[in-house]
C-alpha cells in the first residue's frame, strides 16, 4: 500500500482536511498525529482487495468541499509570462499554415462510424507488409471508434468536430474516410462539417469512401487507394521548424497520490517551457479538476474564460445528473487504491499539469481547434481514451501522459510519452514508459528533470519512437454517447425490474418436434459444447489491445491447437473504466461473466489492466456474488505483472498448464435439444421468412433446446412469427442484456439500443453457441467466436451481397427450414466457416444501457 494519507497533525471533528492547502474533505471525529486517513469509498473499494492488514472498522472523514463562486468584482486578469526570445527547432513534416507541422507521417483509415470500424482495422492489417518499401510513412494505422452507430446520437456535433479534427490533424499524410452512407453519420455529413466550419481539407490528402456490394471488394478498393498514395507520403520528407509549432495534450491515467507530486508538475513545467516558446499546451478531463478550481482559476487570461471554464464544468456535472450518477465518483478502484480518496484529491493532483506561474489562455469545446498559441483547457470525460481523441482532434500532435499505476495506452497517430511517477514503479514497467518522474522524490530538482523531459519532447517529436510506439500498442475512443437529455425518465429506469430469467411459453407443433436431425459436438468431463476456445477476457478498455497482441501471438504458436483448442480469442471492448458506476457497472458485469462462463469457452483468463474500475478483485467478488466459482480462471496484471512482455509471458504460461492438464475429449451425437441458438433480423421480416423461422424455433424449443431473440428484432414485431410462436400478446422479455440464461428454452433478451454489434454482443453472452441472422439492409459485422450465419430472402440482397452471405434462401420456402438447418450443421461441425468471419468483418462492443455515461 502506498500513498494513502496520515495526519501530520491533530484535526478536530468537523475541521477541514488539506492536501495542498486545498480542502478534501470533513473530519467526522478527532483524528490524532499519525492516525491513518480514510473515507468510506475507499474502505468500500479496499474491503474487495486481498490485503495484508486490517482495515479500520470506520471511516474518520466524508468528503466534503465548498463550490467555488468566482469573485468577478474582484478578478484580476493575469499577464502572460515573459515569452522567449529566440526559438528552437524540431524536425516535423510542414503541411499548410493552417495545418501546421506534424511529428509523424501516417496514413489513416478512418471509419466514420462504428460501423465501419472492422472494415478500417481489416484494411490497416492487410496494408502492413507494404509499409517496408515506404521508409518515410510513419505507419498505415486504422481510426476505428464506438460512435454514431444508432439514430439520432445526442453527440452528433462533437463527433462531427472531432472526425473533422482527426482528419486534418498535422500527423495525418492522408486520410481515407469510410461510411456506408446510410448511417446517422456520413462521410456526406463530415465533409460538409469539414467546409461549413472552414477546417483546410483540401490541405491534406484524402478521399471519401462509401462501402458498395461485397467486403472483399470493398477491402480491394481501399488497398487501390492506399496503395496509390503510398509513394506521395513517402516523398513527404522531415525539415527543420520551430517548436512554436508543436501542441501537446496532457493527460494522466492511472493516477497515484505521488502524480500530483512529481509526474504532473513535471508536465506542467514542460507545458510552461513550450509556451514560452510559442507552442500551445491542453489541459483537460473537466470532472478530473473539480475540487481544483481555485487551483486552475488563480491566474487567467480573462473573466470570460474563467466563465467558460466554470461553465463547462456545470454541464458535465448536470450531464452526468441525468444519468443518475454524480460527476464526483470519477476516481476508479485502481486510484483509491494508491491513495487517491475522492476526486478532489485526484483533482487537487491533476491540476498541477499546469504550473501555478502558467496562465489559463483559454477554455474550449471538445475536439474544438487550438488556433492561437497558449496554455487550453478542453472539456472532456476523464475516461483517457476519450480525453486524447478530442486533444487529437484539437489538433495536439503530441500528447504526454502521467501515470501512477502504470498505464500502457497510446493513440494511433499521435506519439505518447509515458511520464511514471515513482522509481519502483517505473522500473516494474520500464519497457513501457519513457519518463521516470520518480527522481524527483529522491532528490533530483525538477528544473533538471523538466530540461530532460523537454530534450526528450523534441527527439520524439523529431521521429524517435516512444515506447508505446516500440510496443505496437494503440486504441482510439470518442467521447461516447449518452442517452438521457433530461431527468424526466430517470427514476423509472433506476427502478426498472430485471427479467426473471424464466423461459417464455411457445406454441407446440408435432411436425416440428419430429425432425431427426443430429449434431456432433464434443464432450470433456461434464463439458459439452460445439466449440473449444480459450479466451483472454479484459477486464477494461486499456487492456484490450493487449488482450489483442496476446491472443495473436498463441495463436501464432498453435499452442494447444487443434487438439484442444480450436483458437484463442480476445474481446477488446472500451468499458470498465471511466464510465459510470451502479446499474451501468452490474449490466458491464453481468455481460462479462456471461462470457465467462460461456460453453464454448474452454478456458478463460481475465486480463486488468490494473487501476481500472473493474479489475480483477472487483470481477472475482462479482462473480461470488453471483454464485459463479473465479477458480478455475486465470488472471493476470499488465501493470502489477511487469508490462506487456512480462504479462505476455504469465498468460501463455497459464494456458499452457491448463492445456497439459487437459484430459481426453470424445465425440457425442445429439439432436436438437443440444442446441442453442440466437436468431436475429435488421429490418423487416417477410411472412415467409417469418414462418419459416417460427418453425425451427418451435422444432429447437419443443425438442428441450434454447432460442434467444433479441427485443429489438423486427421478428417479434411479425405477427407470421410472433402469432405462430408466442401463446400470448405483450410479452416481457426474459432475459436482461447480456445475461447467461440458466433455463433451456424460448427466450427474449432486452436490448437497450439498435445498434447492431452492441446487440449481437449481449446475445452471444446468453450463452448461444450459433447466431442465425436475416439481413435485410446488408451483411453485418460477425461476433468474435460464436458463428453467425447470415442469411437474405430478397432476390437483389442475394444478388448484390452473394460472396458475403451464407445461405440464399430461395425456391419454395417450405424447403427453408431443413437448408438452415443443414447449415447450422456445417458450422456446428466445422466443415462450413461463415464467410464474413473468414474475411474479417468482426466487431464487438458493449452497451452502456440507458444510464451509462463518461466519468
Amino acid at each position: 500500500m502506498e500513498g494513502h494519507r496520515f495526519a501530520v497533525k491533530e484535526i478536530a471533528s468537523g475541521e477541514t482536511l488539506l492536501s495542498w492547502e486545498l480542502p478534501f474533505g470533513v473530519a467526522l471525529q478527532l483524528i490524532l498525529p499519525g492516525n491513518y486517513v480514510i473515507n468510506s469509498a475507499v474502505l468500500e473499494a479496499l474491503s474487495v482487495r486481498s490485503l495484508g492488514f486490517a482495515l479500520p472498522t470506520a471511516p474518520n472523514f466524508a468528503d466534503q468541499v465548498h463550490p467555488y463562486v468566482l469573485d468577478e468584482v474582484n478578478f484580476q486578469p493575469a499577464p502572460a509570462l515573459s515569452a522567449y526570445p529566440d526559438t528552437r527547432s524540431f524536425q516535423g513534416y510542414r503541411r499548410s499554415q493552417a495545418r501546421g507541422v506534424g511529428t509523424r507521417n501516417m496514413i489513416v483509415l478512418l471509419g466514420t462510424t462504428s460501423r465501419t470500424g472492422s472494415y478500417v482495422k481489416q484494411l490497416a492489417t492487410r496494408l502492413q507488409g507494404d509499409l517496408k518499401n515506404y521508409p518515410q510513412v510513419d505507419g498505415i494505422v486504422p481510426v476505428a471508434h464506438t460512435e454514431g452507430g444508432i439514430d439520432q446520437p445526442n453527440n452528433l456535433a462533437l463527433l462531427l468536430r472531432t472526425l473533422a479534427g482527426f482528419i486534418v490533424n498535422p500527423n495525418v499524410g492522408a486520410v481515407l474516410i469510410v461510411d456506408y452512407g446510410v448511417e446517422s453519420v456520413t462521410n456526406q455529413m463530415v465533409e460538409a462539417y469539414l467546409r461549413e466550419h472552414n477546417y483546410p481539407l483540401d490541405e491534406v490528402m484524402h478521399r471519401f469512401l462509401s462501402l458498395k456490394g461485397g467486403f472483399q471488394d470493398n477491402l480491394n478498393a481501399g488497398e487501390d487507394i492506399v496503395r496509390e498514395w503510398l509513394p506521395t507520403v513517402s516523398a513527404m520528407e522531415r525539415t527543420p521548424e520551430s517548436i512554436s509549432h508543436l501542441k501537446i495534450g496532457l493527460q494522466c491515467g492511472g493516477s497515484d497520490a505521488f502524480s500530483g507530486i512529481s509526474a504532473n508538475p513535471l508536465l506542467g513545467w514542460i507545458a510552461q517551457e513550450l509556451v514560452r516558446y510559442g507552442g500551445a499546451a491542453s489541459l483537460a478531463e473537466t470532472d478530473e479538476l473539480i475540487g481544483a478550481e481555485p487551483y486552475v482559476l488563480q491566474k487567467v487570461r480573462d473573466v470570460e474564460t474563467a466563465r467558460k471554464f466554470l461553465k463547462l464544468v456545470e454541464q458535465f456535472r448536470e450531464r452526468t445528473s441525468w444519468h443518475g450518477a454524480n460527476a464526483e465518483g470519477n476516481p476508479s478502484g485502481g486510484n483509491k487504491y494508491r491513495g487517491l480518496y475522492n476526486i478532489y484529491l485526484k483533482s487537487i493532483g491533476a491540476a498541477r499539469k499546469k504550473d501555478p506561474d502558467t496562465r489559463l489562455d483559454y477554455a474550449i469545446e471538445y475536439g474544438e481547434i487550438m488556433s492561437e498559441p497558449g496554455f487550453y483547457f478542453m472539456d472532456s470525460p476523464g475516461n483517457d481514451l476519450e480525453s486524447i481523441a478530442g486533444q487529437v482532434a484539437s489538433g495536439c500532435n503530441l500528447i504526454y501522459f502521467t501515470t501512477g499505476n502504470g498505464s500502457v495506452t497510446n493513440f494511433p497517430f499521435v506519439p505518447t510519452v509515458k511520464v511514471v511517477t515513482t522509481t519502483p514503479r517505473f522500473q516494474l514497467l520500464s519497457n513501457d514508459m519513457d519518463i521516470n518522474a520518480g527522481v524527483y522524490l529522491e532528490g533530483v530538482s525538477m528544473d533538471e528533470l523538466g530540461k530532460q523531459a523537454f530534450e526528450l519532447s523534441i527527439q520524439v517529436a523529431s521521429g524517435q519512437r516512444s515506447a508505446g510506439e516500440k510496443a505496437g500498442h494503440s486504441q482510439v475512443q470518442i467521447w461516447r454517447n449518452w442517452r438521457q437529455t433530461d431527468t424526466s425518465q430517470l427514476n423509472t429506469l433506476l427502478n426498472a425490474p430485471l427479467p426473471t430469467g424464466k423461459p417464455i411459453a411457445v406454441r407446440t407443433d408435432a411436425a416440428a418436434a419430429a425432425n431427426p436431425v443430429s449434431f456432433t459436438f464434443t464432450r470433456h468431463g461434464d463439458h459439452r459444447a460445439s466449440d473449444r476456445i480459450g479466451l483472454i477476457l479484459p477486464t477494461s478498455l486499456c487492456a484490450g489491445q493487449v488482450a489483442n497482441m496476446i491472443a495473436l501471438r498463441l495463436n501464432n504458436q498453435r499452442l494447444g491447437q487443434p487438439g484442444h483448442l480450436s483458437r484463442f480469442v480476445a474481446l477488446a471492448h472500451t468499458e470498465g473504466c471511466g464510465n459510470s458506476g451502479g446499474q451501468p457497472e452490474q449490466l458491464y458485469a453481468r455481460t462479462m461473466i456471461g462470457y465467462v462462463t460461456h460453453p464454448l469457452v474452454k478456458h478463460c483468463l481475465l486480463l486488468e489492466h490494473g487501476c481500472e474500475k473493474t479489475h480483477n478483485d472487483f470481477m472475482r467478488h462479482e462473480m461470488e456474488e453471483m454464485g459463479v466459482d473465479p477458480g478455475r480462471l486465470g488472471f493476470a496484471s499488465i501493470q502489477l505483472d511487469g508490462g506487456i512482455n512480462k504479462v505476455t509471458q504469465k498468460v501463455e504460461a497459464w494456458f499452457a498448464d491448463q492445456l497439459s492438464a487437459t484430459g481426453s475429449i470424445t465425440k457425442e451425437t445429439v439432436g436438437l435439444e443440444a442446441l442453442r441458438v440466437g436468431i436475429l433480423s435488421d429490418g423487416s421480416v417477410t411472412d415467409a421468412a417469418s414462418e419459416q423461422l417460427a418453425m425451427l424455433t418451435k422444432m429447437i424449443v419443443g425438442a428441450g433446446g434454447m432460442v434467444i431473440v433479441p427485443e429489438n428484432s423486427g421478428l417479434l414485431s411479425t405477427p407470421a412469427y410472433s402469432e405462430d410462436v408466442l401463446t400470448t400478446s405483450n410479452v416481457k422479455p426474459s432475459l436482461a442484456y447480456g445475461e447467461q440464461a440458466r433455463h433451456t428454452g424460448f427466450h427474449i433478451m432486452e436490448t437497450p439500443t439498435e445498434h447492431w454489434v452492441e446487440t449481437v454482443t449481449g446475445l452471444a453472452a446468453t450463452g448461444v453457441e450459433l447466431i442465425i441472422a436475416l439481413v435485410h439492409r446488408r451483411p453485418m459485422q460477425t461476433h468474435p467466436f460464436v458463428p453467425m450465419l447470415q442469411m437474405a430472402s430478397d432476390p437483389s440482397m442475394q444478388q448484390t451481397y452473394a460472396n458475403d452471405l451464407d445461405l440464399l434462401l430461395t425456391g419454395n420456402p417450405a424447403a427453408w427450414t431443413d437448408q438452415i438447418l443443414e447449415s447450422c450443421k456445417q458450422v456446428i461441425e466445422h466443415s462450413y466457416t461463415p464467410r464474413l468471419y473468414q474475411q474479417g468483418n468482426v466487431d464487438f462492443q458493449l452497451t452502456r444501457g440507458f444510464l451509462g455515461v463518461s466519468l
